[in-house]
């Protein structure tokens, strides 16, 4: 589990198209101690595993699947990513929780500046959109960041000029693509509403065998 606090900016130093998978080489500044083979790591809200380090790069497979529902599939050589190491049990929870796994690709509508930050329209498919509510929290390209509205398949984002300097999101366009990960607690709210309507439970039947406190 990650928090979508950003640590570091890395950039893509190779890929590898193999059979089944694609090797994706990464250079970082993360201490090496932290990033060992074995280690998941987030790669703009892709958690991807380290099977290899050499010196300050890493390398990390993604699957077909993988690359069938997210940016990764189209990144080369150059390319700059958003890099986080996993959560451990003892570190302090700054953002919301980010899985990893990424529900789907979003496109940049529009960005305008709103006095020193950027305002964000980011547009979805709507199977996704309905799992985004105003004021919650949602992962764009492993960062986490807070929707400050939401209207139809699209929602605004506003970017402080701290997570402009310190991800890559500073520097999207309109037209440009972001993974895009939705607060995993909207994902149980609604397989617990929908289970509850298949089998007849109801706030009253939870207040009556006190599975909820007070009225």
């Amino acid at each position: 589990m990650f928090t979508g606090i950003i640590e570091d900016i890395g950039t893509i130093a190779g890929v590898r198209k193999l059979t089944g998978r694609w090797e994706l080489s990464i250079r970082s500044s993360l201490d090496p101690a932290g990033a060992a083979v074995g280690e998941s790591i987030s790669v703009d809200g892709v958690c991807l595993t380290v099977i290899r380090m050499e010196g300050d790069t890493f390398a990390a497979d993604a699957s077909l699947e993988t690359l069938k529902l997210t940016t990764l599939r189209d990144k080369a050589a150059g390319d700059l990513v958003n890099l986080e190491r996993a959560m451990k049990a003892d570190s302090r929870f700054g953002g919301h929780m980010v899985m990893g796994h990424v529900d789907g690709i979003g496109r940049v509508a529009r960005v305008s500046a709103e006095g020193d930050s950027l305002r964000f329209e980011i547009e979805v498919d709507r199977d996704i959109a309905s799992y985004i509510v105003k004021k919650g929290s949602i992962a764009i390209d492993g960062i986490s960041l807070t929707v400050n509205d939401r209207s139809d398949n699209r929602f605004v984002l506003n970017i402080i000029p701290y997570s402009s300097l310190r991800t890559t999101i500073g520097s999207k366009i309109a037209g440009d693509q972001v993974n895009v990960e939705v607060d995993i607690i909207g994902r149980y709210v609604e397989r617990f509403t929908h289970a509850s309507e298949k089998s007849g439970t109801d706030l009253d039947f939870l207040y009556k065998y006190g599975y909820i406190k007070g009225r």
